[in-house]
């Protein structure tokens, strides 16, 4: 039975090789994939989902202008697919929310998403609060703070190293940008 799963953390938690084994388990069984990120982010090179443990596959991309209920279609007419995987979901709008339940619905598709959940500010990005809303299955996926306790929220440092309390919502980066924190060290974090 097909559904729509959101898999959200943190920064540096492994959402993007749990996504990379996944679709790399379905190859193993002969199913193909159709892999998405967004446009953004390029990381690691346009249309490249890759991890931080080095190893990564090519995708397609989308913007916020995307429909990705056509890209998932035109996708199933090139050829089979077993499973759509979209990397960066919180950069997902609200409608290709809604445009991924209607390709699980109508396209009996199951469809894996992976995202933060929560931005800089402790604000949930769109995309992210859409999936909480319409999601058949939600996992999270856990990384630690400093402290060893569950981080579940992230700071954005400036060029100063110092916490940002405001600015963009979008802004792509790594290991050199955000430390994922938990809630109480966070609060000390922008706070402080």
């Amino acid at each position: 039975m097909a559904k729509l799963y959101f898999h959200y953390s943190t920064m540096n938690a492994g959402k993007s090789t749990i996504l990379l084994q996944a679709a790399h388990n379905y190859g193993e069984r002969g199913m193909q994939t159709y892999l998405l990120t967004f446009n953004l982010d390029d990381r690691a090179g346009q249309g490249r989902i890759a991890s931080r443990i080095g190893f990564g596959d090519e995708a397609d991309t989308f913007d916020a202008k995307s429909d990705l209920f056509n890209l998932i279609e035109t996708r199933l007419a090139s050829g089979p697919c077993a499973c759509v995987f979209i990397d960066e979901a919180q950069f997902l709008t609200k409608d290709q929310v809604w445009q991924l339940a209607r390709a699980v619905d109508d396209l009996k598709l199951p469809i894996m998403c992976y995202g933060l959940r929560v931005d800089f500010r402790g604000e949930l990005f769109p995309g992210s609060a859409a999936l909480l809303a319409l999601a058949d299955e939600m996992r999270e996926v856990r990384t630690i703070c400093f402290c060893g306790k569950k981080a579940t929220m992230v700071v954005r440092n400036g060029p100063d190293g110092k916490p940002l309390k405001d600015g963009a919502q979008v802004q792509i980066g790594g290991n050199e940008t955000y430390v994922s924190l938990c809630r109480k060290h966070w609060r000390e974090a922008v706070e402080g």
